[in-house]
Protein backbone atom coordinates (compact mmCIF):
# COMPACT_ATOMS: atom_id res chain seq x y z
CA UNK A 1 0.00 0.00 0.00
CA UNK A 2 1.38 3.30 -0.93
CA UNK A 3 0.28 5.07 2.35
CA UNK A 4 2.77 2.03 4.22
CA UNK A 5 5.60 2.82 2.38
CA UNK A 6 6.41 6.00 4.49
CA UNK A 7 5.90 4.90 8.07
CA UNK A 8 7.10 6.58 10.58
CA UNK A 9 6.59 5.21 13.40
CA UNK A 10 9.02 3.29 16.01
CA UNK A 11 8.37 0.62 19.03
CA UNK A 12 10.63 -0.56 21.41
CA UNK A 13 10.85 -4.12 21.97
CA UNK A 14 12.35 -6.51 24.57
CA UNK A 15 13.30 -9.16 26.34
CA UNK A 16 15.36 -10.02 29.18
CA UNK A 17 18.71 -10.57 27.01
CA UNK A 18 17.87 -7.77 23.85
CA UNK A 19 16.32 -4.41 23.36
CA UNK A 20 15.48 -3.62 19.50
CA UNK A 21 13.91 -0.99 18.24
CA UNK A 22 11.11 -1.59 15.13
CA UNK A 23 10.20 1.05 12.50
CA UNK A 24 7.67 1.66 10.10
CA UNK A 25 10.01 0.95 7.39
CA UNK A 26 10.93 -2.64 8.83
CA UNK A 27 14.14 -1.56 10.03
CA UNK A 28 15.44 -3.53 13.18
CA UNK A 29 17.71 -1.24 15.51
CA UNK A 30 20.08 -2.59 17.97
CA UNK A 31 21.25 0.08 20.97
CA UNK A 32 24.40 1.33 21.19
CA UNK A 33 24.26 1.06 24.85
CA UNK A 34 21.91 -1.12 27.74
CA UNK A 35 18.94 1.93 26.76
CA UNK A 36 16.92 3.41 24.22
CA UNK A 37 14.40 6.06 23.55
CA UNK A 38 11.90 7.11 21.22
CA UNK A 39 9.51 9.54 20.62
CA UNK A 40 9.66 13.58 21.18
CA UNK A 41 11.32 13.63 24.35
CA UNK A 42 13.21 10.46 23.65
CA UNK A 43 16.91 11.66 22.96
CA UNK A 44 16.32 13.27 26.78
CA UNK A 45 15.15 10.30 28.04
CA UNK A 46 17.59 8.58 26.68
CA UNK A 47 20.51 11.03 27.96
CA UNK A 48 19.12 10.77 31.26
CA UNK A 49 18.51 6.53 31.67
CA UNK A 50 22.04 6.46 30.66
CA UNK A 51 23.47 8.67 33.23
CA UNK A 52 20.87 6.69 35.80
CA UNK A 53 22.55 3.24 34.83
CA UNK A 54 25.10 3.91 37.35
CA UNK A 55 22.56 3.69 40.02
CA UNK A 56 21.22 0.84 42.06
CA UNK A 57 17.67 1.24 40.78
CA UNK A 58 16.17 -1.44 38.88
CA UNK A 59 15.19 -0.79 34.87
CA UNK A 60 11.72 0.32 36.23
CA UNK A 61 13.05 3.01 38.19
CA UNK A 62 15.39 4.32 35.78
CA UNK A 63 12.20 4.02 33.00
CA UNK A 64 10.12 6.35 35.19
CA UNK A 65 12.72 8.94 36.39
CA UNK A 66 14.07 9.07 32.89
CA UNK A 67 10.90 9.79 31.58
CA UNK A 68 9.93 12.77 34.23
CA UNK A 69 12.93 14.54 33.33
CA UNK A 70 12.38 14.36 30.06
CA UNK A 71 8.70 15.54 30.92
CA UNK A 72 10.88 18.57 32.89
CA UNK A 73 12.63 19.62 29.24
CA UNK A 74 10.45 19.04 26.74
CA UNK A 75 7.17 20.52 25.56
CA UNK A 76 5.40 17.44 24.20
CA UNK A 77 6.30 14.95 26.69
CA UNK A 78 4.11 14.53 29.90
CA UNK A 79 4.04 12.53 32.96
CA UNK A 80 1.34 10.42 32.01
CA UNK A 81 3.38 6.81 32.15
CA UNK A 82 2.75 3.52 31.64
CA UNK A 83 4.97 0.92 32.43
CA UNK A 84 4.75 -2.65 30.89
CA UNK A 85 7.16 -4.95 32.67
CA UNK A 86 7.30 -8.68 31.85
CA UNK A 87 7.37 -11.41 34.42
CA UNK A 88 10.74 -11.54 36.19
CA UNK A 89 9.92 -15.04 37.73
CA UNK A 90 9.72 -16.51 34.32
Amino acid sequence: DRFLRRLEAMMIVADREKTLVLTGTGDVLEPERDVMGIGSGGNYALAAARALLDTDQNAEQIARKAMSIAAEICVYTNTNVVVEALDSSR
